[in-house]
């Protein structure tokens, strides 16, 4: 009689990513210009709450993906941003909150580059990657822009849509088509944010 051995390889799971914007969402937009100044930063609310607890109940790598418009030129000097935004970054390491990847686009929109969201050249790594599951991981971001981005990556958007139409001139799709196809969850605040997850985590 023959007897076979079966060996099993088992590959590991893919990881399921959040692409998180940084201001609109982490910290409050300002009212007008960059987050360049001490006075302009502040903390979205409850935000390290709920990041806190998604980062350390589901298994998602967590991933900061940034339009920043025309960072490290003279009206926005790096050396006026990296102080506020190093502090943004150990803040919510405090809090057990880690980044594994901080990607930060300095375009303006008129440019038109491909690393600016809506479109994924900073973060297109990502795509087709086995070691990825961009149909189960999202993008939370506060623009319609976010919304598109997720799009365009394969995954989902949860939006918090505080202030209705940024970003609508970026778009290529309607805000109906990205609604039907793209968006996941639109809310106002980080607890629904989380709530959602732990259902469909």
């Amino acid at each position: 009689m023959l007897f076979l051995k079966t060996v099993l390889i088992l590959r590991p799971m893919a990881k399921k990513i959040l692409f998180i914007d940084r201001d609109g969402t982490l910290i409050k937009e300002p009212s007008s210009g960059n987050i360049d100044t001490w006075d302009k930063l502040e903390f979205y609310p409850h935000v390290f709450k709920y990041t806190n607890l998604i980062a350390t109940e589901f298994d998602y790598e967590l991933i900061m993906v940034s339009n920043q418009d025309g960072l490290g030129t003279e009206y926005f000097p790096m050396e006026d941003f990296l102080p506020v935004h190093n502090f943004v970054l150990k803040a919510f390491e405090n809090e057990d909150v880690h980044f594994t990847s901080v990607y930060i686009d300095p375009s303006l929109k008129e440019d038109k580059s491909p690393n600016r969201k809506p479109r994924i050249g900073l973060v297109k790594q990502y795509m087709n990657n086995a070691d990825y599951d961009l149909e189960n991981s999202y993008v939370i971001g506060d623009r319609i822009t976010d919304v598109q981005f997720a799009k365009n990556l394969g995954c989902k958007a949860l939006w918090l849509n505080t202030h209705p139409g940024l970003g609508m001139k970026e778009i290529t799709d309607t805000e109906e088509v990205l609604r039907a196809t793209s968006l996941a969850l639109e809310t106002t605040n980080w607890q629904s944010i989380y709530q959602f997850l732990r259902k469909n985590s």
